[in-house]
C-alpha cells in the first residue's frame, strides 16, 4: 500500500485564505452591489479534502488485510483506487479558488513553480526510498534504486500545467457569465483544449507505440530467482494488460527499471499468486513479469492524471461564476453522473477499462464523477444545510491536511515515537507492527492487550 501514502493534500498551501469565495452569488455580482468584505469560506471543501486524507490512511493501513478496499490488482475499481483522483481534483478547485483574482501574473507564476518544487522535493523524499524502514530505525537510499516518481510528484506535474493554464488565460477571460447552458465551458475553452490535447497524445501512445521484448533482473532476495535475468515476451501494441502496456515500456525506457516501484498491486492479481487478491506465495506455473517492478505513478499515466485536475478546476469555476446554490447543484451533479456513467459504459462494454495503473480514461471518469458527487452531498450537508458539526474532525484534518499527512500516513509520528527505547531499539514504547503494516490493528491489538 505504499504506493498510496504520499497523497497528502498538496494544495493545503493554497487552503486557508485561497478557499474564501461568496457561496450565494459570484464575486463580481457582489462587488457591483457593496464594497468588498470578508468572504465566507468554503467549508465543504475541507471538508471533501478531510475524507480524502481519513481515507489514505483508512486503505494504507488496512488495505492488506481486507484487499477489497486496498488497490485492484489491475482492472477495476476498489476504495483506494478513489483516492487519487479525489485529491487532484481537489487541487483543481482549489487552483480555480487560489487564483480567481491575479494581481501579478510574474508573481502568481513564481508562487507556482516554488510550490511545484517543494512538492517534488517532499515526494522524493518521502516517497523516493529515503525513509524506507522507520520501525528498524533504518534511513537512507541507494541512488542506483530511488524511485523518481510517486503520488506528490504527480499532483506537483498536474498542479504546475493547470495552475500555468489558469494564470495565462486569466486576462482573456470576461468577467461576466454570459447567459447559455454551456457559457461556463466557453468561458474556459482553452482549459478544455488543453484536456483534449492530453487526452489525444495519452490514447495515441497508448494504443498505437510498439511494445517490444523486454528483460530484468530479480531483486527480491526472497525470491528463488534472486539475481536471474528475466525475459518478459512482448512484441505489440495497443495492450493494455500488465506486462506488454505502453505506461510500463515508456517508465522502463525513461526513468529506468531500477529507479520504479518494487511492489505493484499486480503482484496480487490471479495471474501471479494463488490467493488473489491477498498476497501470498506465487503460483508454480506465474509468469516472469508478476516478480517485476511496475512504476503505478509513470510519466504517461501522471500525464493523463492532469485530466482529473481540469475537472477539479472546473467545478472551482462553476462555485466562482454561478449565482445559486441551485445553479451550482445542477451543474455539478448532472456533470458528474454523466462522467459516472461514462466511465462504467466504457468499462463494462470493454472498451476502456477501469486501472488506476494505467490511468484510463474510464478510471479518470468514473472517480472524477464520483468526487463531483461526493463534494456536492457536502456542500449540501456543510454550507447550504449548516450541519457542521459532526464533520468537524473531517474538517479540522483537512485544515491540517500536511500536517496529518506527514505525522500519520507518512509513520514519521510512529517513527519518532518508536526512536525512544530502552537498552536495546527492540524495546520500545510502540508495539512492533504486524506483519501486514496496519498500525490502527496493532493499536486494538495493545487496547484488547491492556483490557486482558
Amino acid at each position: 500500500m505504499a504506493d498510496i501514502k504520499a497523497a497528502a493534500a498538496a494544495d493545503e498551501e493554497q487552503d486557508h485564505h485561497h478557499h474564501r469565495v461568496i457561496v450565494t452569488e459570484p464575486l463580481e455580482e457582489q462587488e457591483k452591489k457593496q464594497p468588498p468584505h470578508k468572504s465566507k469560506r468554503v467549508s465543504s471543501l475541507d471538508v471533501f479534502r478531510g475524507l480524502t486524507v481519513a481515507l489514505m490512511i483508512l486503505v494504507d493501513d488496512a488495505g492488506g488485510e481486507w484487499p477489497m478496499i486496498g488497490h485492484a490488482p489491475w482492472n477495476g475499481c476498489n476504495l483506494a483506487d478513489f483516492v487519487m483522483p479525489f485529491f487532484l481534483f481537489i487541487v483543481g478547485m482549489s487552483i480555480a479558488l487560489a487564483f480567481k483574482r491575479i494581481r501579478n501574473h510574474m508573481i502568481a507564476t513564481k508562487k507556482v513553480i516554488l510550490r511545484t518544487l517543494k512538492l517534488l522535493f517532499w515526494g522524493l523524499l518521502l516517497q523516493g526510498g529515503f525513509s524506507h524502514d522507520p520501525d528498524k530505525l533504518t534511513y537512507g537510499v541507494d541512488m542506483k534504486k530511488i524511485r523518481w516518481c510517486g503520488i506528490l510528484q504527480r499532483i506537483a506535474l498536474a498542479y504546475f500545467v493547470v495552475a500555468l493554464i489558469e494564470i495565462s488565460t486569466k486576462t482573456a477571460q470576461a468577467k461576466d457569465l454570459l447567459p447559455g447552458r454551456f457559457s461556463i465551458f466557453k468561458l474556459y475553452c482553452w482549459h478544455w483544449l488543453v484536456g483534449a490535447c492530453v487526452l489525444i497524445v495519452y490514447l495515441a501512445l497508448i494504443y498505437g507505440v510498439y511494445v517490444p521484448d523486454w528483460h530484468f533482473t530479480v531483486d527480491n532476495i526472497d525470491s528463488a530467482d534472486y539475481g536471474k535475468i528475466l525475459t518478459v515476451n512482448c512484441g505489440v501494441r495497443g495492450k493494455l494488460d500488465p506486462p506488454c502496456n505502453t505506461v510500463g515500456y515508456i517508465d522502463r525506457e525513461v526513468l529506468g527499471i531500477n529507479h520504479m516501484y518494487a511492489h505493484p498491486a499486480w503482484k496480487r492479481s490471479k495471474a501471479c499468486t494463488k490467493h488473489s487478491p491477498y498476497e501470498g506465495p506465487f503460483r508454480n506455473d506465474a509468469p516472469s513479469w508478476c516478480l517485476a517492478p511496475f512504476e503505478p505513478e509513470g510519466i504517461l499515466s501522471s500525464i493523463s492524471a492532469i485530466l482529473s485536475t481540469i475537472i477539479g478546476v472546473h467545478y472551482g469555476h462553476v462555485l466562482i461564476h454561478m449565482q445559486s446554490h441551485a445553479s451550482r447543484l445542477r451543474h455539478w451533479v448532472a456533470m458528474g453522473l454523466a462522467l459516472l456513467m461514462l466511465g462504467i459504459t466504457l468499462h463494462f462494454t470493454n472498451a476502456i477499462p477501469l486501472n488506476k495503473q494505467l490511468y484510463t480514461f474510464s478510471y479518470v471518469c468514473v472517480t472524477s464523477g464520483a468526487a463531483a458527487l461526493v463534494f456536492s452531498a457536502f456542500y449540501v450537508l456543510v454550507d447550504i444545510g449548516n450541519v457542521k458539526f459532526m464533520f468537524l474532525p473531517l474538517e479540522w484534518i483537512g485544515m491540517n491536511a500536511m500536517l496529518v499527512y506527514v505525522m500519520a500516513a507518512e509513520g514519521i509520528f510512529a517513527a519518532f515515537i518508536n526512536g525512544w527505547y530502552y537498552d536495546d531499539p527492540h524495546n520500545t514504547l510502540v508495539f512492533a507492527r504486524p506483519k501486514f503494516d496496519s498500525d490502527l490493528l496493532a493499536i486494538s491489538r495493545v487496547t484488547l492487550f491492556v483490557r486482558k
